[in-house]
């Protein structure tokens, strides 16, 4: 099983402002309408493990935009929208224990989507590759991407990709030499 984050990040390290908001991303000029790699990353994704906050955020969007199963990763949420109960499961409690039982479900690919289920995946040292698109803004504030652990965690650069003179997208894979 492998588990990926594909996030984007502002210069300060923020994944959303301190209201919860995105629409920063949205002003990154786009003029070819390109995914910048989204629809290839995800045409290799089995399943996607959400955090509540990113789940309840995707609510507000004019459309679903995901044709995978998604598990919402969540302490607090008891029940999903009736739109999305056949697209969406909530699940809790340990997260090794979930990858496990979602392994065992046939689901080989992970995409962690989401600042607080990202960190408690690395706290368990549960990533194993990261793609981090980095927006050139400082946002001064906002939900940081990452956050204090217990040990370091080596990650290995694996290639880097700059899209419109703007942004700039780097690959990393664990580093598992140095557990």
């Amino acid at each position: 099983m492998t588990n990926y984050v594909y996030i984007a990040t502002s210069l300060d390290g923020f994944i959303a402002t301190s209201d919860g908001s995105i629409d920063w991303l949205l002003e990154i000029p786009n003029p070819e309408q390109s995914d910048y790699g989204y629809a290839e990353f995800m045409s290799g994704i089995d399943a996607i493990v959400m955090g509540r906050n990113t789940f309840e955020k995707v609510l507000t969007f004019d459309k679903w935009a995901y044709d995978k199963p998604i598990f919402v990763l969540s302490n607090s949420l008891t029940k999903l929208p009736e739109e999305i109960i056949d697209k969406a499961e909530i699940v809790s409690g340990d997260i090794k224990k979930l990858i496990n039982q979602l392994n065992q479900q046939g689901y080989q690919n992970l995409y962690i989507d989401g600042g607080g289920a990202i960190q408690s995946f690395l706290k368990e040292d549960l990533i194993d590759e990261m793609i981090i698109t980095l927006i050139p803004i400082i946002l001064g504030s906002g939900f940081p991407l990452f956050d204090k652990l217990d040990k370091r965690l080596k990650f290995i650069h694996n290639k880097t990709e700059i899209y419109n003179n703007t942004l700039v997208k780097s690959h990393y894979m664990r580093d598992r030499n140095t557990k």
